[in-house]
């Protein structure tokens, strides 16, 4: 796997199975054995489809009852699940493929990784969206009803999309303009610093990287300290403010292992280059690490906290559970 140059590594994470990757100084990886990489293959699936079903059942309780669509904090959390489903679809795809092709179609590697940046970056902003909501609704009560509401949650949404899709739009036009058109003809491993070599496109993105997580990291830690003032000043309602502060708190947890991206191929490169016989091992672990272990966090926060959303979500989860007890002893009384 090539060490990244730039500020985040979205490709390069991926590439772990490939029989050889490429480091800085055009190192050969040793291959990883076959038992050990249908291991890894097989863990990954085997996470990628609990998480994918655990999201879709939130998905699904979310759009049976209005009461949570109708609630803003309810459509950012989903929105978090949506774009938590996404990512770990789309890099468990790649960590996949990249075992049967050590090459891929250039075009299709820019689509790939664009889409996994837009849904890397969106995890932040939507964060720092969901602590601004309990801040207000712990810190101004009475106004919450005109503060927060469904057209300004959607806004919100649009925003945030807008915003993460313009550094991976940037890149490419940079790379258009700069590079010749054979570029995206070519088959290479889909590795962003790889695919967008120009040098400007680092400087871009390191300021905006520097920039919003900042932006994140002050809301958080701002929201963070209202709710803890808050509170202590509470007479009443305090249950409520320490759930309120609980979240917010978790929230930053989540931050900090997304910002594991940010900095992950310099910290990767570090320990590779101390222990090179376990470098396939330590990218295994940065990949768990950054792309699967905080997608566990969203279901958490809120499937099993929220008392509210963890009524539905048990019910849905009962009912799926009896309608398969039921389909059973009817396939073998039809197999008798």
């Amino acid at each position: 796997m090539s060490v990244m140059h730039n500020s985040t590594s979205y490709g390069g994470l991926l590439l772990i199975n490939t029989s050889f990757t490429l480091t800085e100084g055009a190192e050969v990886v040793p291959k990883d054995s076959f038992s050990n990489a249908l291991t890894k293959n097989i863990v990954a699936m085997l996470v990628w489809l609990a998480l994918s079903i655990i999201n879709s059942s939130m998905v699904h309780t979310f759009l049976r009852h209005s009461l949570f669509y109708e609630n803003p904090r309810y459509i950012m959390f989903i929105c978090m699940v949506i774009n938590d489903a996404l990512q770990l679809t789309l890099v468990t795809a790649l960590y996949v493929v990249s075992y049967i092709f050590r090459r891929i179609h250039a075009s299709v590697c820019c689509f790939l990784i664009m889409t996994a940046v837009l849904t890397t970056r969106s995890t932040p902003l939507i964060l720092a969206g969901m602590a601004v909501e309990r801040y207000i609704s712990i810190c101004y009560p009475l106004h919450y009803s005109q503060m927060c509401t469904i057209p300004r949650t959607l806004l919100l949404i649009c925003v945030i999309l807008i915003l993460t899709a313009t550094p991976p739009v940037t890149d490419l036009l940079i790379t258009i303009v700069k590079e010749p058109p054979s570029v995206f003809h070519a088959t290479i491993f889909c590795d962003h610093s790889l695919l967008f070599r120009d040098r400007s496109i680092y400087y871009k993105n390191c300021v905006f990287d520097g920039t919003y997580l900042s932006f994140v990291a002050l809301t958080l830690l701002y929201t963070y300290c209202k709710i803890m003032l808050t509170a202590r000043a509470a007479s009443t309602g305090l249950a409520s403010v320490k759930r309120a502060r609980n979240t917010v708190l978790l929230h930053g947890v989540q931050l900090l292992l997304c910002m594991l991206a940010f900095v992950v191929p310099s910290l990767q490169a570090a320990l590779i280059s101390l222990f090179p016989r376990l470098s396939l091992e330590i990218r295994y672990i940065f990949f768990l690490l950054v792309y699967i272990i905080p997608r566990f966090l969203s279901p958490v926060i809120y499937g099993f906290r929220d008392e509210q959303f963890r009524k539905y979500w048990t019910r849905y989860l009962a009912c799926q559970s009896h309608s398969i007890v039921r389909v059973r002893p009817f396939l073998l009384k039809v197999n008798l």
